[in-house]
């Protein structure tokens, strides 16, 4: 997408993802035919990606919901309401009938393209990957936090499956959005199949100033759709209104901000290595606690090539901590390295050095240790500073 082309300087390539750059700019497609697994030439025994277990005791549940916000009109197509889906994955009290589809195969085709692959095996590999989540699988008893998870520009939500799982096997609820005509390829009601018109028509900063603010009154949306009257899922009792948190990637990091600026709700959030397209006001926001998580790759370092994130350390006036892992990739806070591995795609740019089962256990540790400290009150020692267990990890402690 020309927006990495036009705005490098600042590094809004950190934001808009070599996905974003790839998808395809087609608003809607017609369901596709028979999954790749059939196409000549594949080998016939398809197992699908292993995605790493969840590192909590509870089983986890996933339902999905399509929301419409017939209040606004689409940023991208000015003449359609705004869209969403989103999974909610939920604390089970045991495991469900089966495990759950990580993505239709119409998603998983347009995903292994955008990534620059080119193999049918690898469609069928992705399409027949499953996930640690029972659908319809029945909740816990309890109240649990709620966080919010965005996934970065051009990446759809499957992309953050391994840390949602996770988190919710610690006892969060989660819910995972897809932000429509954000996306390499996302299956809505009706077989549509919306494909990333924004990453055609995003080309400057204040685009991406607009799409984080977008993203964050989708967050508010989904907030207002879970806990309102009439919620849209049924198990929305099980949420606890005082403890709600959100996280993303990429440009689904900086939505968190956006929305904490927007929406008194939301308690606690975490930016993953995404660049601050709406900046934190300097007047802060209301001195509640944000983890800033990124790369050790200089963007996004203190006096890095990315200025936003030394803007927004200085305007947090909160609990604030800025990690930073060293070996990794700015794919790392999704689930993409282990994608990357497994169907061998070519990695974008330079390939990290943390194995990828190691780069996205630290990216889950981490977050489900800020989650606990600040939704749950549980002290964190990881995150009171450097760890033997983690050296990978260093706080950056730059003056305010």
């Amino acid at each position: 997408m020309k927006t990495s082309r036009t705005s490098r300087a600042t590094a809004v390539a950190a934001l808009v993802v070599a996905l974003a750059a790839a998808a395809p700019a087609a608003h809607a497609q017609p369901p596709a035919g028979p999954p790749p697994s059939a196409a000549a030439g594949v080998r016939q025994t398809v197992t699908g990606v292993l995605l790493p277990s969840p590192g909590g005791p509870s089983p986890v549940g996933r339902s999905t919901l399509h929301l419409v916000d017939r209040s606004r009109q689409d940023l991208w197509l000015p003449d359609r309401p705004r869209e969403l889906m989103v999974d909610v994955y939920y604390p089970a009290a045991r495991p469900g009938s089966g495990p759950a589809p990580y993505a239709d195969p119409r998603e998983a085709r347009l995903l292994v393209e955008a990534a620059g692959g080119r193999d049918a095996a690898a469609v069928a590999e992705l399409s027949a990957t499953r996930t640690h989540s029972g659908s319809g699988a029945r909740p816990a008893r309890g109240r649990h936090p709620l966080v919010l998870l965005s996934p970065g520009f051009g990446a759809p939500r499957f992309t953050l499956t391994t840390l949602a799982e996770d988190l919710t096997s610690r006892g969060h609820i989660v819910a995972v959005l897809d932000h429509a005509y954000e996306s390499s390829g996302t299956v809505f009601p009706g077989g549509r199949v919306l494909t990333c018109a924004a990453c055609e028509k995003a080309e400057t900063l204040e685009d991406m100033r607009k799409a984080t603010v977008n993203r964050a009154q989708d967050l508010s949306f989904v907030l207002d759709r879970l806990t309102g009257p009439r919620p849209a899922w049924p198990h929305a009792a099980l949420i606890d209104h005082r403890r709600i948190g959100a996280a993303g990637h990429s440009l689904g990091g900086a939505a968190a901000a956006s929305v904490m600026a927007r929406d008194s709700r939301v308690l606690a959030g975490v930016n993953m290595d995404g660049t601050f397209g709406d900046p934190v006001p300097e007047a802060g926001l209301g001195k509640r606690p944000f983890l800033l998580l990124g790369t050790d790759e200089p963007v996004h370092q203190p006096n890095g090539a990315d200025p936003t994130w030394d803007a927004a350390w200085r305007n947090l006036d909160g609990w604030k901590r800025w990690l930073a892992v060293a070996g990794v990739h700015h794919f790392t806070f999704s689930d993409m390295p282990v994608l990357f591995d497994q169907l061998s795609l070519p990695y974008p740019g330079t390939p990290p050095t943390a194995p990828a089962r190691r780069a996205i256990d630290l990216t889950r540790v981490y977050t489900a240790a800020f989650f606990d400290l600040h939704l749950r009150h549980r002290p964190q020692a990881i995150l009171d500073g450097p760890t033997a267990q983690y050296p990978e990890v260093r706080f950056n402690r730059p003056g305010r």
